[in-house]
């Protein structure tokens, strides 16, 4: 594995012995890009004269004795990340000339710290989609294989990591868009905690970059390695300068553990709303393995966990009120007719989905009620447990569905179709009561494609699972470069 490939960590002690400079890491990631990414398609705004003029600053500040958390290290950045003199699109067409003048807020960070912005990667049309294509960039394909997604939306950073193409990248989730891609393409990725890290400069052109507290949606880091993710985390942490940052700083509480024998870990293979794939029960049950020799205590079972169909149910009313929010009046009055179709009886996750879209904010308050009541059954159960482990999805990367409607999708999971988005209930059951959640690689399905597992948290204890996740990574190994 050539230096494309080493961990950020690795990479900035390198730099700081003097055994490489930050111009010859961008140069070569920059190398590398132009001669892989035709194929890929990971990074689909370029910055590369900037970013060479930021790695020449890199060893200056180096030269004169200075040593920030990232100084030097080649990174990428989510295309809905606002990067001032760079266009933010979100995929949507109608604003492929919107050029916002100011970095994120997360933007600033990176640069504060020393990251070298090599350019920014593809995501679906307006974040909306588990796959990253859009009219405006094109597809980008899985580096494992390239007829199979690469995941969405933050699909082309976890692209870009397993092609090399830079150390580190940030992202962002709302069901699942970090981990989703991270499981697809064998990397790391991050869930942070609800509103641990601030997410101004990361909203839908045009509106203006404001320090909103968008529910369900964080903002977190990727990587190769899970202590790079802790060192990402680290500089993306904290309230938004123009708000609570007045008052407040992050401390995050330590690792609750630091040996893997000392850990307490339910184990979920299984939900009653989608069937779990083999590959993807394997890697469940490889890092369960793992777990158990290492010492820690495992458990399948437990009366403590809240209930998992209620909470997909939550989930889905939640994230689709909020994504129609701005539907037009034409568009509700078909929903209606559609809604008033449905069966009194019919509770599917396509029924819950369907009411969703007609939501009053009373329905929402409700639903946000019922959450508060998950939240509490959360702290409970992780009185007793340290952290769950469980799918991300139920299948490894699946072909390109580009259809047009993504309501008439379906996933292929061992032979049985389900709903296209039904495969979001794990991804949610983080992202609901707004938990941390860790990604990690878990080995390979028959056809050689990466698995991967999600560690979910107590509630601003993200360095439990992170700590866990560093764990896992020593018995059962990391990341490996796409063949």
């Amino acid at each position: 594995m050539d230096d494309s490939f080493q961990a950020a960590g690795e990479l900035a002690a390198a730099m700081r012995a003097g055994e490489v400079s930050s111009v010859e890491l961008t140069d070569a990631a920059i190398a590398r890009i132009e001669r892989d990414d035709k194929a890929v398609n990971a990074i689909c705004v370029p910055d590369f004269d900037r970013a060479r003029a930021a790695a020449r600053d890199a060893d200056r500040a180096r030269a004169r004795g200075e040593d920030r958390p990232l100084l030097g290290i080649p990174v990428t950045v989510k295309e809905s990340y606002d990067v001032a003199g760079l266009p933010t699109t979100w995929g949507m067409p109608a604003y492929r000339e919107h050029v916002p003048a100011e970095d994120a807020v997360q933007v600033a960070r990176l640069k504060a710290a020393g990251a070298v912005v090599l350019g920014k990667t593809n995501v679906p049309l307006g974040l909306q989609d588990i796959q990253s294509f859009n009219e405006i960039y094109g597809v980008t394909g899985n580096p494992w294989d390239l007829g199979r997604t690469s995941g969405g939306s933050s699909g082309g950073s976890a692209a870009a990591l397993a092609c090399g193409f830079g150390a580190l990248s940030i992202g962002s989730d709302l069901a699942g868009s970090l981990r989703t891609p991270a499981h697809f393409c064998g990397v790391y990725a991050h869930k942070p905690t609800l509103g641990l890290a601030a997410t101004r400069g990361m909203a839908a052109p045009p509106a203006s970059p404001l320090p909103v507290e968008p529910d369900l949606a964080v903002v977190g880091p990727m990587a190769r390695t899970a202590r790079d993710l802790t060192l990402l985390l680290d500089v993306m942490a904290g309230p938004d300068p123009l708000t609570l940052g007045k008052a407040y700083e992050v401390r995050l509480p330590p690792a609750r553990h630091e040996r893997l024998g000392e850990f307490r870990v339910l184990v979920l293979d299984e939900h009653p709303l989608i069937a779990t794939g083999a590959a993807v029960r394997a890697g469940v049950n490889r890092v369960a393995g793992a777990l158990a020799e290492g010492g820690a205590r495992v458990e399948r079972h437990s009366a403590l966990l809240p209930d998992l169909a209620e909470a997909a149910t939550l989930y889905m009313q939640l994230l689709i009120s909020g994504a129609v929010a701005r539907f037009p009046v034409e568009e509700h009055e078909r929903l209606r007719a559609r809604v008033a179709g449905l069966g009194a009886d019919d509770r599917s996750l396509d029924a819950v989905r369907l009411r969703a879209m007609l939501f009053s904010h009373r329905d929402w308050m409700e639903a946000d009620q019922r959450r508060e009541v998950h939240r509490h059954g959360w702290r409970r159960l992780f009185a007793e447990f340290d952290a769950v482990v469980c799918p991300i999805t139920p299948t490894p990367a699946f072909p390109h569905d580009h259809h047009p409607n993504p309501m008439e999708r379906r996933i292929d999971i061992d032979g049985v179709t389900f709903a296209y988005f039904d495969q979001l209930v794990w991804a949610g059951l983080a992202t609901m009561p707004g938990l941390p959640a860790t990604a990690i690689p878990a080995g390979c399905s028959p056809e050689g494609l990466p698995v991967g597992v999600q560690l979910i948290g107590p509630m601003f204890e993200d360095r439990t699972p992170l700590r866990l996740a560093e764990l896992l990574e020593q018995r059962i190994g990391g990341f490996r470069a796409p063949r």
